[in-house]
């Protein structure tokens, strides 16, 4: 991509970086309402049936999911024109969500300012290793990428440890003012669960809760998974890494049905958030549809995303993501570079 087809994405793009309060104000009441009377309906049909609750916890965490992609705006400054105004619904969606808002703000900047770039992995994003690395790696460091990359444990064990333990912990090295929203954070979520446990009891508590905590906890990893994980994405060295096309090549745009691309705040439009984060949730589209080159940014689907379990390293010689089944092939090549190495060493020709 040349430098004036970026200079006219990004103007072609200001334009949707406008905070809507109106909008902002009706996804919130078409959010949190929904969220809060679907809870209190859990936890009613708790007297019926708890195969009753579970379908309804399943939909009260589609609403979890919008309620954090308001608190996603909220980090970026996006979802209010005044920063006070973001920080405090960033702090209460948070609680919410489970996610502690400076934490999750300071890490996710981070993800933006160094997606796609393989010298700068590590902070906000998915464990990735090239296949060179995987091949040179130890036997514990290698069993220990398998066990994290396995969907079970990504899905099945990562809601739970990320949203419920993790993040109730301040990250190494984490400045004061993130110190002390953590803290905030964590008195906040005893406070509001000590008191629901103390209206309905803790058995009825938990019965509504940790449903709608693991599957929003699934299909918010989900979201941040396949939208960076399909075969064709985009990564570089820091030489060769390029913001726009980090953006623009290595995000996809997830092509949901309606509904679900309401319930998950147009979050699909993956690329557009990348090269914008200023974009408003509810302008991602418009966005997308009104700049023909975004329209070029891979597409997946419902369907075609599920191929993304399959893909676990990134090949740097073919520039896409593969499966464990083909490092062997990385193997013999990794190999024939080291016997080649030995051959220009002095003393080592013919033997």
């Amino acid at each position: 991509m040349h430098q004036p087809s970026i200079a006219q994405l990004k103007k072609t793009v200001a334009p949707y970086e406008k905070t809507d309060t109106k909008a902002s104000i009706r996804q919130l009441i078409n959010t949190i309402v929904p969220l809060v009377l679907l809870w209190y309906g859990a936890y009613l049909s708790l007297s019926v049936s708890y195969w009753l609750t579970l379908p309804i916890a399943v939909v009260t965490a589609g609403f979890v999911i919008r309620t954090f992609i308001i608190f996603h705006d909220c980090c970026h400054q996006s979802f209010f024109r005044n920063r006070l105004a973001n920080d405090i619904l960033g702090t209460i969606t948070g609680v919410m969500t489970l996610c502690p808002y400076e934490q999750w703000k300071n890490a996710h900047s981070i993800h933006h300012a160094t997606s796609s770039n393989l010298d700068k992995r590590g902070v906000g994003d998915i464990w990735i290793l090239t296949v060179d690395e995987y091949v040179a790696s130890s036997f514990w460091r290698r069993l220990a990428y398998r066990i994290y990359r396995n969907p079970i444990v990504m899905f099945g064990l990562g809601p739970i440890f990320v949203f419920v333990f993790q993040y109730r912990f301040n990250r190494k090295g984490a400045r004061r003012k993130e110190r002390l929203g953590n803290y905030l954070t964590n008195v906040l979520l005893v406070g509001v669960y000590s008191l629901l446990i103390w209206a309905i009891g803790w058995q009825a508590f938990l019965m509504v809760q940790l449903p709608i905590v693991f599957v929003s906890g699934l299909l918010g990893i989900w979201l941040f998974y396949v939208q960076h994980q399909f075969e064709d994405s985009y990564f570089e060295n820091e030489e060769e890494w390029s913001y726009v096309q980090a953006a623009v090549e290595g995000s996809s745009y997830y092509k949901l049905p309606k509904l679900l691309q309401w319930i998950t705040g147009n979050i699909g439009f993956h690329h557009v958030h990348h090269l914008s984060p200023k974009v408003p949730n509810y302008n991602l589209e418009k966005a997308h549809e009104a700049t023909p080159p975004l329209q070029m940014a891979t597409t997946i689907t419902l369907r075609t995303s599920l191929k993304s379990l399959r893909f676990h390293l990134w090949d740097e010689q073919g520039k896409r993501f593969v499966g464990f089944r083909d490092v062997r092939r990385a193997k013999g090549r990794v190999d024939a570079v080291v016997d080649g190495l030995k051959l220009t060493k002095p003393g080592l020709q013919g033997e």
